[in-house]
């Protein structure tokens, strides 16, 4: 009798405790494979650390990449608890280019209902941007900028082929900066929105697994 192969596992990454809380609150099983929520810490070196060193374990070598958290939205009209599902991540060191982006916004769509889906080149950046150079990240065609997604998926890939993503929820926009009054209940958007989407993440997991025609 043959043995079906393990599925392969599923990495989530995010960098703050408050999201790898939102995700571990709204995880009610269903994935197709073992599921681990890393907390990173915050910024692009410790990102490429612990994925690095995450993705050395012989549990994880296989593992699909998923970064994950709240971002900061560059175009007009975005909001708090608006989502971004990449097409690829930048940063000074090139792109990564992201798998099942059509699935992941056919799946967040379903799984957060009434919530605006962006899609679009997410950027990396080392500091938290504000004010001009949010126009200038713009100008360069991406939609939204984190500290960590970039470093991520890039690290992910060069521990070995795999597929990465990253779904991102905007916590603050051209018009809702967070040292804006107001901010604390964009912030709570943000964190339900967060808390709700590992249904599609899992979707998005099952449909790797599935064998190719």
């Amino acid at each position: 009798m043959s043995t079906q192969p393990a599925p392969a596992p599923l990495l989530i990454a995010c960098a703050l405790g408050i999201e790898q809380f939102a995700l571990r609150a709204g995880d009610r099983g269903g994935a197709g494979g073992p599921v681990t929520v890393l907390r990173t810490g915050m910024g692009p070196a410790a990102a490429e650390r612990s994925v690095t060193r995450m993705l050395a374990a012989p549990a994880l070598r296989d593992a699909a990449v998923l970064a994950t958290g709240f971002c900061a939205g560059l175009a007009p009209g975005m909001h708090p608890g608006d989502l971004v599902v990449a097409e690829e991540t930048r940063d000074p060191r090139g792109s990564t280019p992201c798998v099942g982006t059509d699935l992941l916004v056919k799946e967040l769509v379903r799984t957060v209902p009434g919530r605006t889906v962006h899609t679009g080149p997410l950027t990396g950046s080392d500091h938290v941007v504000r004010g001009q150079e949010r126009s200038d990240l713009l100008a360069t065609g991406a939609i939204a900028t984190d500290m960590e997604s970039a470093a991520t998926l890039l690290s992910a890939v060069r521990a070995g082929e795999r597929p990465v993503a990253a779904v991102r929820v905007v916590v603050d926009a051209p018009e809702h900066e967070l040292v804006r009054i107001g901010t604390v209940r964009g912030g709570i958007s943000a964190f339900r929105v967060l808390r709700s989407v590992l249904p599609a993440f899992f979707e998005w997991h099952r449909s790797l697994l599935l064998p190719r025609r």
